[in-house]
């Protein structure tokens, strides 16, 4: 057993052992040793089938399958600390399980080649760390929902350029970043799809001349299906590209939100008060109330888009099949993982807790002309052609520039005199809230629409949590 330790499980047709600074730097431990539960799983799945189709008996069935058991216990434990000399996650619980069991652990690579073996791995782990981020972006995207519900009523400028457009439903605003938050959940379910494929069985690159069953195995790790080609199998990395993108998509919108919300908490806009338990203060000025969550988020996004750079350079030339380079999937991988489960864990309480300051916001509604294109669209009622109430009201805005007035301040008098089609009711479509209203169409922000918008978006949550 000691040549076990000392010797790499495929060191047969070598007459040395690697170099000391060989063994650092073909190691992989630091990252797949996260991978030792799914390992294991993929181990015990393994030795089922090769008891399937007999080529272990029972007894060693039951054999492998406890020393198995231990060792994931011993490593709960910390009992069974990694070796280098032994490269990975694979080889180090092989080592141990053949130094358990003597000859009947060598049994377990029967089959089956390091490089199937990580990509069942890897498949499992992803299955899980996707769900986990699903979970919290449906919880996210339920305070959203609430948020939406909470401002209905409070209306906002909207921009374009950064500059006054037209009001809107506040409402309308956090629902915009629920629809876009719904669809980087359906690429993270896409990204789950594309994963859960069993690759076990694949081997090397030509599949085995063993019997072995693969359907079998997919029904013991809970797969949907099975790979079809064994050279695609071993050197297939799109479900990760899929995850990044989706990760990525997701970290730019976050992005989006956060910087408005940053804008938002500027004493120029001054329009929301973000919880304090998500700022921080300077430590020269007492007076600095900083949005670093949503700056650090906004910061992280950079990271994710990075990972799914470095993953497709790293394949980008890669010939069939396997290749060492793809032991540097791991790294981007793993990194986006960890920023989107924080940046989650950060926002929805952050977002959960974020007021709209009304009595700051109502100034605002008053610069910008925000309702240009109401009385631009009030001349197309009465008959006058778009373009030509585009030119009107144009004019009609630079004459309250020129005597610092608002559309509010003129007399009915100033309104003939832009245009005689104009009667008393424009006065009536001066108000925000009616404007709101007024923009009724599928989508629109008026708050009949945005309670439309909330209600199918709960039940897309409540349909997706079923």
């Amino acid at each position: 057993m000691k040549n076990i330790k000392e010797k790499a499980l495929w060191s047969g047709r070598f007459s040395s052992s690697p170099a000391e600074v060989m063994q650092q730097f073909s190691q992989s431990l630091d990252m797949d040793w996260h991978f030792y539960s799914q390992d294991i799983l993929g181990s015990k799945a393994h030795a089922k089938m090769l008891h399937h189709i007999n080529l272990i008996d029972a007894n060693e069935l039951e054999q492998l399958l406890q020393g198995l058991a231990e060792i994931e216990m011993e490593i709960l434990e910390g009992k069974l600390v990694p070796k280098v000399s032994l490269e990975d996650v694979h080889m180090n619980i092989e080592a141990r399980l053949i130094e358990k069991l003597g000859p009947l652990g060598a049994k377990i690579h029967t089959g089956r080649s390091r490089n199937d073996q990580v990509a069942t791995d890897y498949r499992l782990f992803m299955k899980a760390a996707i769900e986990s981020i699903m979970n919290k972006l449906i919880k996210f995207m339920e305070v959203l929902t609430n948020k939406a519900s909470d401002n209905i009523n409070v209306i906002i400028p909207g921009f374009t350029h950064l500059q006054h457009a037209q009001p809107i439903s506040l409402g309308h605003y956090w629902m915009a970043y629920f629809w876009k938050f719904e669809r980087d959940l359906k690429r993270f379910q896409n990204a789950y799809e594309t994963t859960n494929v069993n690759p076990l069985g694949a081997g090397a690159l030509a599949g085995s001349t063993l019997p072995l069953d693969r359907d079998f195995t997919r029904v013991e790790l809970g797969f949907d299906s099975t790979t079809e080609n064994s050279l695609d199998t071993v050197s297939d990395r799109d479900y990760l590209l899929e995850f990044l993108f989706a990760a990525s998509t997701f970290m730019l919108n976050t992005s989006r939100l956060s910087e408005d919300l940053i804008i938002w908490c500027t004493s120029e806009f001054d329009f929301i008060q973000p919880p304090d338990s998500f700022c921080t203060g300077s430590s020269m000025m007492p007076n600095k109330k900083n949005p670093d969550a949503l700056e650090l988020t906004r910061g992280k996004t950079s990271g994710v888009l990075s990972s799914l750079l470095d993953l497709m350079v790293n394949i980008k030339g890669l010939p069939l099949t396997y290749n060492r380079d793809l032991q540097e999937d791991k790294r981007p991988v793993f990194h986006a993982i960890e920023t989107v489960n924080i940046v989650l864990e950060v926002l929805t309480p952050l977002i959960a807790g974020v007021k709209p300051k009304e009595e700051k916001i109502a100034p605002h509604l008053k610069k910008g002309f925000l309702l240009a294109t109401d009385v631009a669209e009030y001349l197309v009622l009465k008959g006058i052609p778009f373009r030509e109430t585009h030119e009107i009201v144009g004019n009609l805005v630079q004459y309250c520039i020129g005597e610092n007035k608002g559309f509010e301040d003129l007399s009915m008098a100033e309104w003939k005199n832009s245009n005689s089609i104009f009667e008393e009711d424009i006065l009536d479509i001066l108000s925000v809230e009616a404007a709101v209203d007024r923009r009724n169409t599928y989508g629109g922000t008026s708050r009949k629409e945005v309670e439309r918008q909330i209600e199918k978006g709960r039940l897309l949550i409540e349909k997706t949590l079923v």
